[in-house]
């Protein structure tokens, strides 16, 4: 039977990836990312997808098989919580398990992991403890207990983030004391917040790691592609794969009852004398860099980017992958991953290649859409 990255292969599973659950309030098109699981999972599986897009069932599925994707064909259109209690005989893999997943397949130390992790405050507190390398920062909690002197104390430039926050939201970039006042401003007094030095790095790496079997497995690090601090996309090979940094942690996780997949995002400070690994978060669940490496592990895939992109198109119909399609034979060629949101025109892909063919494919896809 084909191996899946990130579960025993012999277990049939029910995947429900929405991300509402989790994710930043306002950002158009959240409700359509459940499909971008498709590529993880394999005949015999339940995936569970958003019903508005049944309209893009075809066209995924000749996608798919074109490439030699292998995917279940089982749907649920249904991003209810429900169907996991239906399907008792089916392991679970969701998104992020919080309290809607705890309570339609409870896993009370599943639960309470991810519950500590998912602050940032909680898993500076833990590295701390752990010995695993972190930036300056301070917690707090509640932005409110902030006072001058804090203020005057942090070590400028610096960030303050919500100690549970999303996709860049929630953080604010602070250069002096006016702006660290303006800031604070942004915020309810009651809201948890650390104060972080801000870290100058070229790199910065996802390190995923899942349990598969009650067993700890490294999965992959990618480079994360960024725009400011907001997440855009991977790339894989990284340059470095310090593992040896944020080990502790996961052992620590793996041990408390961690399940899944979780990712930590680790910079990489070269002052040009040593080079240093500071964890800055981890994501106690699935994260952008997941659904792409899960995909291109499946294939094969040596060296990709996954990248998210913009389109004119509404529908999966609408966009031209003649000549660039993802090939077997050559290793190369543009795969779609989150396709959901292609609904309001827009789409992640992987492309699969090296370096001069990515950008070659990349600017010919994005002419296309």
């Amino acid at each position: 039977m084909r191996a899946k990255p990130f579960a025993d292969a012999s277990v049939r599973q029910i995947y429900n990836h929405d991300i509402m659950s989790c994710t930043a309030e306002g950002v158009t098109g959240n409700h359509l990312y459940s499909g971008r699981v498709l590529g993880a999972t394999e005949p015999g599986d339940v995936i569970q997808i958003h019903p508005e897009l049944r309209s893009q069932w075809s066209a995924i599925r000749a996608h798919y098989d074109r490439i030699g994707l292998s995917y279940t064909d089982e749907v649920i259109w249904t991003t209810e919580y429900q169907a996991l209690a239906d399907h008792p005989d089916h392991e679970v893999s969701v998104f992020f398990f919080g309290p809607d997943e705890h309570q339609a397949r409870p896993d009370d130390a599943w639960f309470q992991i991810v519950d500590t992790i998912n602050s940032k405050n909680s898993f500076m507190d833990m590295a701390n403890r752990l010995g695993v390398p972190v930036p300056l920062t301070r917690p707090f909690a509640a932005v409110g207990d902030i006072s001058e002197n804090d203020i005057e104390a942090a070590p400028y430039p610096c960030y303050l983030k919500a100690a549970v926050s999303v996709s860049g939201v929630g953080i604010y970039r602070c250069g002096d004391p006016t702006e660290l006042h303006q800031a604070i401003a942004r915020f309810d007094p009651t809201t948890p917040v650390q104060i972080q030095q801000e870290v100058v790095a070229e790199t910065f790496l996802n390190m995923q790691y899942a349990n598969i079997n009650d067993d700890l497995r490294r999965i992959a690090v990618t480079e994360q592609v960024l725009d400011g601090f907001v997440h855009q996309g991977n790339r894989y090979p990284a340059r470095c794969e310090p593992w040896e940094v944020v080990e502790p942690m996961a052992a620590w996780m793996h041990q408390e009852g961690m399940r899944g997949v979780f990712a930590f995002d680790v910079a990489v400070v070269d002052d040009g004398v040593e080079t240093k690994y500071l964890a800055i978060e981890c994501n106690p669940r699935f994260n952008g860099a997941t659904y792409p490496t899960a995909v291109a592990q499946k294939l094969g895939i040596a060296q990709w980017l996954a990248i998210a992109l913009h389109t004119q198109h509404q529908s999966l119909d609408g966009i031209d992958l003649s000549g660039i399609e993802y090939n077997p034979d050559t290793g190369q060629g543009v795969v779609l991953v989150n396709w959901g949101p292609i609904l309001v025109g827009k789409i992640l892909v992987l492309i699969a290649g090296d370096l001069e063919s990515q950008q070659r494919l990349v600017e010919i896809l994005e002419q296309r859409l």
